[in-house]
């Protein structure tokens, strides 16, 4: 295994030194808070958003009434159209702290970004994440037509891209051109090594997994539907290429692996990048850690030549 990125390893004793680990905090609002404020002050004094062409504010009429959605245009628009889900465990993470990321896909692929603010757990456990997620899809596919169409996300938020590409799948949804899954979360069982030797010490912990998981599918019979545990779903066939990316020192490394080995075995298209050094919620780290960025531009070309 190669060794962690020693950018990595000088943010992770700040967070250890200034008490910002553990991520989860008591109550969801606790923790939702915590997250916001951590999300924050990775950009430091000096951050500039990255420039994009336009940012605009709408909502649609989701499952759960008015759901809101964030649309970025590239500076260079090459035709293209991406419904974007932020991570956070279901229960943490908003339009403004996946901001960055949203506006480096816009511009790294050419695409308009639809940001979907969907409804959080505890309050809204599973089905609700995926249902405005699905709705959320539909709603770009119309207002933006004849572009190719990826669903995207990372973390939770890749999850649910996953979980929603199915949906599309079997229920007649959008088509869908391709699906970026930034370090998913695909086996709500925890049952992979990669969650024992990776679930101290690396930001996320594997007590909070089970925290994220006990407040998203606080039922056991959600654990199984296959739109959650979608290393375990029974046919992948059909579904869209997928850029699958992963993190070496991620307690979700080894299902993100998998899940790209299955959807392969399904003969879908996939272009798989691991990273190596790196930790999960690398994404979010642009500017701040170099091996991130590089990773982040070589899995964002990645969709677009996939894309091409």
């Amino acid at each position: 295994m190669p060794p962690l990125d020693p950018q990595f390893r000088a943010v992770l004793d700040r967070l250890e030194e200034t008490g910002a680990v553990p991520l989860v905090r008591g109550t969801a609002q606790e923790t939702r808070s915590h997250y916001r404020s951590l999300a924050m002050a990775r950009r430091g004094g000096d951050y500039q958003p990255e420039p994009v062409a336009d940012v605009e504010d709408r909502a649609l009429d989701g499952p759960g009434g008015r759901l809101p959605v964030r649309v970025y245009r590239p500076l260079e628009d090459r035709g293209r159209i991406v419904t974007y889900l932020h991570g956070g465990g279901w229960v943490v993470g908003d339009l403004d702290t996946h901001d960055p990321v949203c506006r480096r896909v816009a511009n790294a692929v050419g695409a308009t970004v639809v940001a979907v603010d969907y409804r959080l757990a505890p309050e809204h456990p599973h089905p609700a994440p995926l249902d405005d997620a699905t709705a959320a899809l539909v709603w770009t596919a119309s207002t933006f037509p004849g572009r190719p169409h990826v669903v995207a996300g990372d973390s939770a938020g890749a999850s649910l891209a996953a979980g929603a590409a199915l949906r599309a799948r079997d229920e007649g949804g959008p088509a869908l051109a391709a699906q970026l899954l930034v370090y998913p979360c695909t086996d709500p069982s925890m049952g992979m090594a990669s969650v024992r030797e990776n679930g101290e010490g690396y930001f996320l912990t594997r007590a909070d997994l089970d925290w994220f998981y006990d407040q998203y599918l606080p039922t056991p019979a959600q654990r199984s539907d296959p739109t959650v545990a979608l290393l375990h779903a029974a046919d992948l066939t059909g579904l869209p290429p997928a850029v699958v990316v992963t993190a070496e020192f991620d307690p979700l490394r080894d299902e993100g692996d998998a899940y790209a080995e299955r959807l392969r075995a399904a003969g879908v298209p996939v272009r798989h990048l691991p990273g190596p050094g790196l930790i999960h919620g690398y994404f979010a780290f642009l500017g701040v850690v170099d091996g991130a960025d590089d990773r982040s531009r070589d899995a964002l070309a990645a969709l677009d030549d996939l894309l091409a």
